[in-house]
């Protein structure tokens, strides 16, 4: 197995911190408990979703690429099998606890909570991965609403993998280019605003298959010159630490978002003077499907116990933030330890049963 592809794994733990903490104050203000979210840090939680996207395309279409042309064919049942794999066990398991938990458990212990679909509606539509239009029409409860995402990443692969399976591999390139230049405009016309009503993002995830696609046919994609590395490092940072990168323009906004993102990954991935070698660092990124899936129940169930206690125990405001936070990360990291360690592990292994070669997914 060829090794992981360094400085990601760092990435994808900070990112799936971001959207942590901006859910722990959210829900809290939605129950009356004490919050901090001052700094623009605690409002990142979707760009850090976005940069995930970018991430997925840079890394999937990648490999998608390599099948193509080490076999000369795309094996689509295979691709669809590894991503069942990966991404099935943790969905359906937070699925099925976050309807079990609002249809069921709050009803049982006569906690209110309005519920405006049907059971049925909410399975058909995650199960078809339209987890995205399941929150935007219904807004289902905090547990099932982060599910989006993951619809909007199987939706995306449904449809390209099968395109790229077909289109020649010398057309890669102009295929994706086309793809990404022209859903972006299209996304952006007011005559398409369903595609926007629903977060139909794919630009980012073609985008990020694109670099690595160029990547891997040799053209330099990212910068060679430290200086230049170094500056789209601090604008990351700039975006996500502050709001001197936040526009009120969509266009715009995404414009800045898609170039800078990508841009991130394809210098992070090829830096030549450091490797982030943290192993607590590098581990959170390996269990961060699990921190983002599972976050919400944690950070639901630490609520619980400070709304019964909070007027039984006087603790003042800055702890209990303190507190909340403190013991919501350290729950959510631990829920996604073990679950990686003693299931998902599992399954991941079974993922080299359907694969014509090893490589670093």
């Amino acid at each position: 197995m060829k090794s992981r592809i360094k400085n990601l794994d760092p990435l994808r733990g900070f990112l799936a911190l971001c959207v942590v903490i901006k859910h722990i104050p959210l829900i809290s203000n939605t129950v009356g408990l004490p919050l901090f979210a001052d700094s623009p840090i605690f409002h990142r939680g979707n760009e850090a979703v976005l940069v995930f996207f970018s991430l997925s395309g840079f890394l999937i279409i990648g490999l998608l690429y390599d099948e193509k042309k080490n076999f000369g064919a795309i094996s689509i049942k295979q691709f669809y099998i590894r991503r069942m794999l990966r991404i099935y066990p943790v969905f359906y398991l937070v699925l099925i606890f976050g309807f079990t938990y609002y249809h069921f458990l709050l009803p049982l212990f006569n906690i209110p909570y309005e519920i405006n679909y049907s059971l049925v509606e909410g399975i058909a539509l995650n199960v078809f991965f339209l987890s995205n239009v399941f929150l935007v029409d219904f807004e289902p409860g905090s547990i099932l609403q982060i599910l989006w995402s993951i619809g909007i990443e199987e939706q995306f692969y449904l449809l390209i993998a099968p395109l790229l399976s077909l289109i020649p591999l010398k057309r890669f390139r102009n295929y994706l280019l086309a793809f990404t230049l022209l859903y972006f405009i299209i996304y952006h016309l007011d005559f398409f605003m369903v595609l926007k009503k629903y977060y139909l993002l794919y630009f980012f995830m073609s985008a990020g298959g694109l670099l690595a696609i160029l990547g891997k046919l040799g053209h330099t994609v990212h910068f060679k010159n430290i200086k230049l590395r170094l500056l789209v490092y601090f604008l990351f940072f700039l975006s996500f630490f502050t709001d001197l990168l936040v526009f009120e323009n969509d266009f715009i906004q995404h414009v800045v978002q898609l170039v800078l993102f990508n841009l991130l990954i394809v210098n992070i991935a090829k830096e030549d003077k450091f490797e982030i070698k943290n192993k607590a660092a590098n581990y959170l990124g390996k269990i961060s499907y699990g921190v983002y899936m599972y976050h919400m129940i944690v950070i639901n169930a630490v609520l619980f116990v400070f709304m019964k206690i909070q007027d039984k125990v006087e603790i003042t405001d800055w702890i209990v933030v303190l507190m909340i936070n403190i013991i919501s990360i350290l729950g959510t990291v631990l829920i996604s330890h073990l679950s990686f360690k003693y299931y998902e592990t599992y399954f991941m292994k079974l993922k080299h049963k359907f694969r014509k070669k090893e490589n670093n997914a």
